[in-house]
C-alpha cells in the first residue's frame, strides 16, 4: 500500500458521501427555485442568509461525524501502512464499523435533511409565510432526502466493496463479524423500487398540489406544470439509471467472480477464490464455496495420498507366486478401498527352500492407519521368521512387539500362519485370532478345517 492509496482509502467513503448531499442539494436548490412561485423578497433574503450559514455548518457536521466514527478505520489503515502489528481488538472494532459505516452515514445524512426541512419551514413559519410556503421545504427536504440517502448508501456500499474491503478481509469472513448490520439483497430491491417509482410519484403530487393553489392564468400554470414535469422526469430518471446501474454492479460483479470460480471448480481446479466483499447472501455464498474449495484441495490432497499409499502397500505383497517343485502355490488380494489392512506373503524361511511361510492377515479398520500397521507387522514378521524357532514362537513374538506398538490404539491384527515343510511333507500353523484355513482332500473329496484355539 502506497501513500496515496492509504489516503484515498481513508477519505474514500467521506467522498462519496459528500458528493452523494452535493448532488441532492444542487437538486433541491434548483427544485425550489424554478418549479415554484419566487418567495418574497423579505423571506427570499432571510432564506439565503441562513442557507449561507447552515449548508455549510451541516456539512461541516456530517464531515466530523465520519471522522469521530471512522478514527478505528483509520487508525487501523495507519496500522497496516507502516506494517505494524494490528491489535485484534482494534481490527474486530475497524471492520465492525466498516460494516456498519454505510447505515451510519445515511442515518446522519438523512437527520440533516430532517433538520432542514424543520430550520427553513419554521423560518417561513417566523417570516408570517402561508401555509403553502411553509410546507415547501418540508416536502422538497424530505423527498431530496429520501434519494439523496438512498443514492449515497448504494455509492459508498460500491466504493466499500470494491475498494475497501479487499483491505480488512482478505480471506473474506464478513458474514462472522457480530453486531454487523445486514441488508438483504430483497431490501436493496425494496430501495430501488421506491426510489425509482414511489419518491417520483410523491413528488409530482406535490407538484400538482402546489401549482394548484396558484393564482396563475392557465398557460402560465400549463408552462410551470410542463416545465415541472419535464424536470422531474429527467431529475429521477438519471436517479434511477443511476441506481440501477450501481445496483446492477454491486450483485453482478460477485455473481460473476462466483460463476467463474465455480466453472473452475467443474473443471477440476481449485485453486481459485470468491473475493468476498460484503456481508449478504452473496457473501455467505462465497465464503461458503471457498471453503468448499479449500475441502476440495484437500480432499484431492488426501486421494493422492491414498493411491501413493495403495501403490506402496500393493508392492509390499508378493509381486509372483511362488514356484517349487511339487506345489502349486497362489494368492491374490482385491481390495475395496484405496488401502486397507489386508495382508498375504510368501517367506522363505530357510535358503534351501525347504520351508515356506504363507502368512494371511487382516487389520482391523480400513484407511491408512490399518496400512500403515499392516506394514509393521510384515517387516516385523518377515524380520522374526529369519530368526530359529517354531511357527508358534515367531507370531508369540511378532505380537508381543506389536502389543506394544497398538495396545492404547485399540487396533488389532488377525493372522493365520502356515509353515510348509517340502521335504517332511508337513504342516504347522498358528490361528491368531483368524478365520481356519481349510483343507482339501482329493481321496475322499472332504474338507477340514485347520482350527485350533485361536
Amino acid at each position: 500500500m502506497t501513500r496515496g492509496q492509504r489516503r484515498r482509502l481513508k477519505n474514500c467513503l467521506l467522498w462519496s458521501n459528500f458528493v452523494s448531499n452535493v448532488v441532492g442539494f444542487i437538486i433541491v436548490y434548483f427544485l425550489i427555485r424554478k418549479l415554484y412561485d419566487p418567495l418574497e423578497a423579505s423571506i427570499l433574503r432571510a432564506s439565503d442568509h441562513v442557507n449561507m450559514v447552515f449548508t455549510p455548518g451541516a456539512f461541516l457536521l456530517v464531515a466530523l461525524l465520519t471522522l469521530l466514527y471512522e478514527r478505528p478505520i483509520r487508525r487501523y489503515l495507519d496500522l497496516q501502512y507502516k506494517k505494524l502489528s494490528i491489535p485484534a481488538e482494534l481490527a474486530i472494532n475497524a471492520r465492525r464499523k466498516l460494516l456498519n459505516e454505510p447505515f451510519f452515514l445515511i442515518a446522519v445524512d438523512f437527520s440533516v435533511w430532517l433538520l432542514a426541512a424543520v430550520v427553513f419551514s419554521a423560518l417561513y413559519w417566523s417570516l408570517g409565510a402561508n401555509r403553502e410556503i411553509i410546507l415547501r421545504p418540508i416536502i422538497m427536504n424530505l423527498i431530496t432526502g429520501l434519494i439523496t440517502v438512498t443514492v449515497a448508501f448504494f455509492v459508498i456500499e460500491h466504493h466499500l466493496q470494491k475498494k475497501v474491503v479487499s483491505h480488512f478481509f482478505p480471506e473474506g469472513g464478513l458474514s462472522t463479524i457480530h453486531n454487523a448490520l445486514r441488508i438483504q439483497i430483497s431490501t436493496r430491491l425494496v430501495a430501488v423500487l421506491l426510489a425509482c417509482n414511489l419518491i417520483p410519484f410523491i413528488a409530482v403530487l406535490s407538484l400538482f398540489s402546489g401549482l394548484s393553489k396558484a393564482q396563475h392564468d392557465p398557460i402560465r400554470l400549463f408552462e410551470q406544470v410542463r416545465f415541472g414535469t419535464y424536470t422531474l422526469a429527467f431529475v429521477f430518471m438519471a436517479t434511477s439509471t443511476w441506481l440501477i446501474m450501481l445496483v446492477s454492479s454491486n450483485l453482478s460483479r460477485p455473481f460473476k467472480e462466483i460463476i467463474q470460480v465455480l466453472q473452475g471448480v467443474r473443471n477440476g481446479r481449485f485453486d481459485r477464490r470468491v473475493s468476498v466483499t460484503s456481508n449478504d447472501e452473496i457473501g455467505y455464498t462465497g465464503d461458503a464455496i471457498n471453503e468448499m474449495t479449500e475441502g476440495l484441495i484437500e480432499r484431492e490432497r488426501m486421494q493422492l495420498s491414498l493411491n501413493l499409499a495403495k501403490e506402496v502397500q500393493q508392492n509390499l505383497l508378493p509381486k509372483d507366486n511362488l514356484k517349487i517343485n511339487g506345489f502349486d502355490i497362489a494368492g491374490k488380494s482385491v481390495y475395496c478401498d484405496e488401502t486397507g489392512g489386508d495382508y498375504y506373503d510368501f517367506i522363505i524361511i530357510d535358503d534351501a527352500e525347504q520351508k515356506i511361510g504363507v502368512a494371511i492377515g487382516d487389520v482391523s479398520g480400513h484407511g491408512i492407519s490399518s496400512a500403515l500397521l499392516m506394514a509393521a507387522v510384515r517387516s516385523s514378521l518377515r524380520q522374526r521368521v529369519s530368526l530359529p524357532g517354531s511357527a508358534a514362537e515367531i507370531i508369540s513374538d511378532v505380537n508381543r512387539q506389536l502389543v506394544k506398538d497398538v495396545e492404547d490404539s485399540g487396533q488389532f491384527m488377525t493372522m493365520f500362519f502356515l509353515a510348509l515343510d517340502t521335504e517332511k511333507r508337513q504342516l504347522q500353523w498358528v490361528r491368531a485370532g483368524h478365520d481356519p484355513g481349510i483343507a482339501y482332500d482329493p481321496d475322499s473329496d472332504s474338507f477340514s478345517d485347520l482350527g485350533g484355539s485361536g
